[in-house]
């Protein structure tokens, strides 16, 4: 069993990232300019926020953080994004979810130019990703594991892959970059859900399984077959008196009884979580060369 350490492949993304915006720089006078928006003072948004920020400021880009409070309207955060939208110095625009309750994600989303959606949640933006378009943006948390499995010669092509999860960010978009042309993709692609049948004799056909439902170490050893390759999206906190905090984080795999089956697999924390801020920030890079033609 091998480790897929997304610490380290984010490092070499965002290395290429901060060679990039020096390039920017030198011969083009630009500097990527990325804005994050956050509503509320969810902790878990707070620390992914100022995550960003740092990553972005450390690769050089110029970062901007907007801050709304718990009672913002939908017309407030409207009119804040589409200042963005027309702000010539912000290439990128990411508003941090989840929204309070009261605001609908989805209009907040379809106002994002589609030119500085670098979530890739646009509905343009996600039509482009289906149809196979690769001149624009990717999805930040797919495209991360597709940079995985590269950093790591992980042959995927021919190969079966199971997706545990449907959702609009993670798993739909998934299915989709395992299924393209490629050595690293090309899968024959099962997507399961909570109305599959027969669930663990569909995930131990999977050659690669990608665990994307946020439940914790819900994937069991009886459910992975030998030698496969194992991507735990999940984050979950689950109680821990052991720790100081009280708490401690785990994926939607059972690592320890699971990995000893493993070719590789990706550890939770420091797997596919440090990859999703990495591609956000080369989106970014992308986003400022798309709007200037360079």
């Amino acid at each position: 069993m091998q480790l897929i350490e997304g610490k380290v492949v984010s490092q070499a993304v965002l290395e290429q990232v901060k060679r990039d915006v020096q390039t920017l720089k030198t011969n083009h006078n630009l500097t990527p300019g990325l804005a994050v928006v956050i509503v509320g003072a969810d902790p878990a948004s707070q620390v992914y926020v100022r995550n960003k920020v740092l990553k972005a400021t450390a690769a050089g880009m110029h970062s901007a953080k907007h801050e709304l409070p718990q009672s913002a309207t939908q017309d407030e955060l409207l009119a804040l994004v589409e200042q963005l939208n027309n702000d010539p110095a912000i290439h990128g625009i990411l508003v941090q979810s989840p929204l309070p309750s009261h605001l609908n994600e989805r209009i907040v989303v379809d106002a994002i130019n589609p030119q500085k959606d670098v979530d890739c949640f646009h509905p343009y933006n996600v039509g482009k990703l289906l149809i196979g378009d690769t001149d624009g943006f990717l999805p930040c948390t797919p495209n991360g594991v597709m940079a995985m499995l590269e950093h790591y010669d992980i042959e995927t092509s021919g190969k079966n892959a199971v997706v545990l999860g449907r959702s609009n960010i993670v798993g739909k978009p998934m299915a989709v970059l395992l299924m393209r042309k490629g050595k690293h993709a090309n899968c024959t692609v099962t997507v399961c859900h909570s109305g599959t049948k027969n669930l663990k004799e569909v995930c131990r056909g999977a050659d690669l399984l990608v665990a994307a439902i946020g439940v914790p170490q819900f994937v069991k050893a009886d459910m992975v077959k030998e030698g496969a390759v194992v991507i735990d999206v999940g984050i979950n906190r689950i109680d821990d008196a052991s720790k100081k905090n009280g708490y401690r984080l785990v994926g939607d795999v059972d690592f320890q009884a699971v990995s000893p089956k493993c070719s590789y697999i990706t550890p939770v924390p420091g797997g596919v979580g440090p990859m999703t801020i990495a591609m956000l920030l080369k989106n970014s890079v992308t986003a400022c060369r798309l709007l200037h033609g360079v």
